[in-house]
């Protein structure tokens, strides 16, 4: 029988008949969670009670009834998005010499500006086809990248203000070009700006990142996040590599001292060989960044001010409300291609910015083809057609679609094909069960934006208590 089972057949769970719930040890001393993988329904259960829950009652006949709904919803997120956001690099240059970097050395190096009028023009051409795939009243969101965008500050600046009214904008920086006429302009603006730290003293941020001359940026970031103290619209991107693993606790405490509203604390891609020779142990890395979590909780119960670390919550969000998730690297397929896409300053489109430096995932020139027929080139389809459904270990996971497999530049790249995991498996599978944890002890909310939930629907609920 295909579809959710009517309750009145008595189907146990797991068997021929009935959903597939795997139990999943999170680590909890009372609860341990049940899932459904194909549906991403999961539901907590108190351990003394799992063979009760197993054998029948409320939980299953309710599911058995809203099996179908759920899978259609994860259907539709996982196949049915349209973009709705350009990753624009209006250059290839940068002034750091990053060690983990995504984007070739020599191409940061001596690589290309695009050109004011060219610029101008991409926007345009990307305009015209968002009017053909986004809702109306809705504005597409641009956010420039790099690279470093402000290599190229007068063209990215000539094209925030021509299309300040279609377009809702942000720029990702390195800060080091953010002197006070830069922040000025952006500030007035409301555009969202993402500055990058590594650590909280410069002897722990110079270990992976300094300019090309090997000068420390360390101090012009913190001075740059000074300024920004009181504008709403800014975060911070930390990169954990093995260099500064056991200073992500520090680290947490400077961000929230420093009153940022938002930070990632995002695990090193590995996509080129740089990332790899600085990859943290997966274990190593769960540990201490759920050490940082906890330490950002506590700040907050101190405070009462959060720090939300965005990453993390994307994970949360994942399991409490799939559909509310503001990033989409964890899930499979992934949005590269499907929720956003990258432009590089020759007019090359990329699935994302990480597959830049990969000439093979170019899939075609926005100055010169249809931005519908590059996103259906096979390089595109190669980002968007891969399903953790589909290969191992993935397929036979309790938590894939909390995870989704990150990344598949990195897989393809490191591992040799979008048909193997990323490079934190295990990383991604503590995060999971530290979430369920937080849910199971009612903690979930004090690590998410507020006002997370408003307008979301819970769509069940089953006391078993």
């Amino acid at each position: 029988m295909n579809g959710p089972v009517p309750a009145h057949l008595g189907c146990y769970a797991n068997s021929g008949g009935g959903p597939s719930l795997l139990p999943l040890d999170i680590g909890h001393a009372d609860y341990l969670a049940l899932t459904d993988p194909t549906t991403a329904f999961w539901a907590l259960v108190k351990k003394d009670r799992l063979a009760e829950t197993l054998a029948g009652g409320p939980l299953l006949d309710q599911y058995r009834v809203q099996a179908a709904e759920f899978a259609r919803e994860l259907h539709g997120l996982r196949f049915e998005l349209k973009p709705s956001a350009v990753y624009v690099n209006p250059t290839e240059r940068c002034n750091l010499d990053c060690s983990y970097c995504y984007i070739p050395r020599e191409m940061r190096r001596s690589g290309d500006h695009m050109p004011t009028e060219r610029l101008l023009d991409a926007l345009t051409r990307l305009k015209d086809y968002f009017a053909t795939v986004m809702p109306a009243g809705r504005k597409p969101r641009i956010i420039f990248h790099g690279a470093e965008p402000l290599m190229n500050r007068d063209a990215l600046f000539a094209a925030i203000d021509a299309f300040r009214d279609d377009y809702l904008f942000g720029v990702q920086t390195n800060a080091t070009l953010l002197d006070a006429a830069a922040l000025d302009f952006l500030t007035a603006r409301g555009i969202s700006i993402g500055l990058s730290l590594d650590g909280p003293t410069a002897d722990v941020t110079d270990v992976t990142r300094l300019s090309f001359g090997g000068k420390s940026v360390h101090d012009k970031v913190l001075d740059t996040m000074d300024r920004l103290r009181d504008y709403d619209a800014w975060s911070v991107i930390a990169t954990c590599t093995a260099k500064n693993l056991g200073q992500l606790v520090p680290l947490v405490e400077l961000f929230h001292a420093r009153e940022v509203p938002t930070c990632m604390l995002n695990a090193v891609r590995c996509t080129l060989v740089g990332g790899r020779e600085v990859k943290p142990d997966d274990a190593a890395l769960a540990e201490n960044f759920i050490a940082a979590l906890e330490r950002s909780h506590a700040l907050f119960l101190e405070s009462g001010r959060k720090l939300v670390i965005a990453n993390f919550a994307n994970v949360l969000l994942a399991i409490l409300a799939p559909t509310a998730r503001r990033l989409m690297c964890d899930i499979s397929p992934c949005g590269g291609g499907r929720a956003f896409f990258a432009l590089a300053p020759d007019g090359g489109l990329f699935p994302c910015s990480e597959f830049i430096g990969l000439p093979a995932f170019n899939g075609g020139n926005l100055f010169e083809q249809p931005v519908a027929d590059i996103l259906a080139s096979q390089a595109f389809t190669k980002v968007t057609s891969r399903d953790v459904d589909k290969f191992a270990p993935c397929a036979t996971c309790a938590i894939r679609h909390f995870c989704g497999a990150p990344c598949p530049a990195e897989a393809h790249e490191m591992n040799g094909s979008m048909e193997k995991v990323g490079a934190f498996c295990g990383f991604y599978e503590e995060q999971v069960r530290y979430a369920l944890r937080l849910v199971a002890d009612g903690k979930a909310g004090d690590f998410l934006w507020d006002g997370w939930d408003a307008g979301v629907e819970t769509s069940f609920s089953v006391n078993l208590q």
